[in-house]
């Protein structure tokens, strides 16, 4: 196999102004390292992902540093051992030290993990699931404040019926509950207090920018280290290696995909030239460049995303076949991108790819451009996808960092008590979770395994569902600029070399009025028609998820192409 460098890919230009930021020290970035240490389940799937399966090459990470949320999942993970242990100690001592008695409080406890487990902040939850976890919640609740109540009423019958020495025998066990519960109270609001402490230092916006002095990136761990360096090679390369049934993992969801194809005839009276796909996309390129230029009017201070708009090249190639993950072809990117650009395509598949990261790339847009020429056809493919804001709790975090450092010693007294009830099957489990890993990574399960595609994106886990309408409206900003200088570069080139264009105008008007849609590919299922919707079984989606907020979007039919799709080319 030929092997060139990598190329350097076009970055956005930016003449004046502030330049962009780089992905590491990024707004999602910092976001999502906050969101480690504040959901325990979002943490354990960032570390399955991304240290546990090390066989898994990395989603591709637009706009964030996933090297960088992992350290910080790594971090939290051991500061929550450290305080779940000491929780789960405390109940085992009071356990002994009240001859069971205080096991009683666990029966309240497994109540209110259940209704956690039941607890969905999804809006199409059933009202049934919602109303039972309510149910559950407030029975644990109950129960757990009616063990508390009879305590002291126990303590006064006691002390009515024994004599002195009885009464000390006997208090000893009946009042240790409640000092336990204090404790157990202690560290809760310690290990909150943490969370408050890493985002008024490392994580604070004013200082996540120095990643050398993160104390997250200087772990000492050998795996950490090798796996660190493994997924900032992989995480922006431009060859893309995937699992099949996710090609476009990391990306977010596809929206408003344009598809069609159009027969090259000879425009009248002109001899057409040979057109080939390296030179549509040599055409269309410098429009969408134009694009980050400001109005001449306005200065070059102006601030819009578009200025700081990404255009490169890459290529898709299927991650089976590979022995080793050290053995990803990223150095052959050059000859994938030569062979595969001029390829009808199936498994190895070369885009054109525009990036717009807006919102301190909170919202990112990506559109993947590809242009075929075959049997007098000219095939285009747009495929835009949007990942969505990050979680809205983990954009609260400075918030809730900043109200529990300013908050009054009794607010966080009532909610570290507020959290006794239900913090002893969170911290078994917080174990649980830390002994099977560590037998995981004991037995090396997965260091042996054979390379395999990203399962998900830590990106897109710690997305939201939906954004706002002012993001709606830069969605479809940002989409109508790219779409449309695709579509004029297209039609430039067709005509430039002597091919008649009002077929390829006719079917772009259709497809901006949404003539042709299909709701989703996923699972097959297809709907055509202006007003088509189709569902799969337990998969039907009860709104259009190719929205940012939910609305209908329009989209065009597929058609398949061929070609190799060999790693070696």
């Amino acid at each position: 196999m030929d092997t060139v460098s990598v190329p350097h890919q076009s970055q956005p230009a930016s003449p004046g102004g502030p330049s962009p930021v780089p992905p590491q020290a990024s707004e999602a970035t910092r976001l999502l390292c906050a969101g480690v240490y504040l959901d325990p389940d979002y943490r354990d799937r960032v570390i399955e992902e991304l240290y546990l399966h090390e066989q898994r090459i990395v989603a591709p990470s637009l706009g964030f540093d996933a090297a960088r949320v992992l350290a910080h999942a790594l971090r939290a993970r051991r500061a929550g051992l450290y305080w779940s242990a000491a929780i789960v100690g405390l109940w085992i001592v009071g356990c002994v030290c009240t001859i069971g008695a205080m096991a009683l409080f666990l029966v309240p406890s497994l109540l209110l993990a259940f209704a956690d487990a039941l607890h969905s902040d999804d809006p199409q939850a059933s009202g049934m699931r919602k109303a039972t976890a309510r149910t559950v919640r407030w029975l644990g609740l109950l129960m757990f404040a009616a063990l508390l109540v009879a305590v002291p009423i126990l303590v006064a019958l006691i002390v009515g019926m024994a004599d002195d020495a009885e009464i000390l025998l006997l208090l000893v066990p009946t009042l240790l509950p409640i000092a336990l519960f204090g404790a157990i109270a202690v560290c809760a609001g310690r290990q909150r207090g943490q969370f408050a402490h890493a985002l008024n230092a490392e994580l604070a916006p004013d200082r996540f920018a120095d990643m050398a002095s993160d104390p997250a990136e200087r772990a000492l761990s050998p795996r950490f280290q090798r796996l660190r360096q493994r997924i900032r090679q992989e995480q922006h390369a431009p060859l893309i290696l995937y699992r099949e049934s996710r090609p476009f993992c990391g990306a977010g969801r596809a929206y408003d995909t344009w598809v069609l194809a159009v027969e090259m005839r000879p425009a009248e009276g002109r001899t057409p030239r040979p057109l080939s796909n390296r030179i549509v996309l040599d055409t269309v390129r410098p429009l969408l460049e134009s694009l980050r230029l400001p109005p001449e009017y306005a200065g070059p201070l102006v601030r819009d995303r578009l200025r700081w708009l990404e255009i490169d090249e890459c290529v898709f190639l299927p991650a089976e076949g590979l022995a080793r993950r050290e053995d990803a072809p990223y150095d052959a990117f050059g000859h994938h991108r030569d062979r595969a650009v001029e390829e009808g395509a199936e498994r190895r598949r070369h885009f054109l790819r525009v990036r717009v990261g807006g919102w301190e790339e909170n919202l990112v847009v990506t559109v993947y451009v590809r242009i075929h020429t075959q049997g007098r056809m000219l095939m285009l493919e747009v495929v835009p996808h949007v990942l969505m804001p990050v979680r809205e709790d983990f954009r609260d975090a400075d918030r809730i960092a900043h109200q529990l450092r300013t908050s009054s010693p009794l607010a966080k007294a009532t909610w570290a008590v507020g959290q006794v009830p239900g913090a002893t099957v969170r911290s078994v489990a917080v174990l649980c979770r830390a002994v099977w890993h560590g037998w995981q990574l004991l037995t090396n399960e997965y260091r042996d395994a054979l390379p395999d595609g990203p399962a998900l994106s830590v990106r897109e886990l710690g997305s939201a569902s939906a954004g706002s309408l002012f993001q709606q409206m830069d969605v479809d900003r940002y989409l109508r600029s790219i779409q449309d200088r695709i579509a004029h570069g297209v039609r430039t080139a067709l005509s430039e070399h002597g091919y008649e264009t009002g077929e390829f105008v006719q079917k772009v008007v259709n497809i901006s009025n949404g003539g042709v849609h299909i709701d989703s590919v996923e699972d097959s299922t297809f709907a055509i028609g202006t007003h088509a919707r189709a569902a799969s079984g337990a998969h039907a989606p009860s709104q259009d998820a190719s929205s940012p907020t939910g609305g209908h979007r329009p989209s065009t039919a597929l058609k398949k192409g061929s070609g190799s799709d060999e790693h070696g080319g």
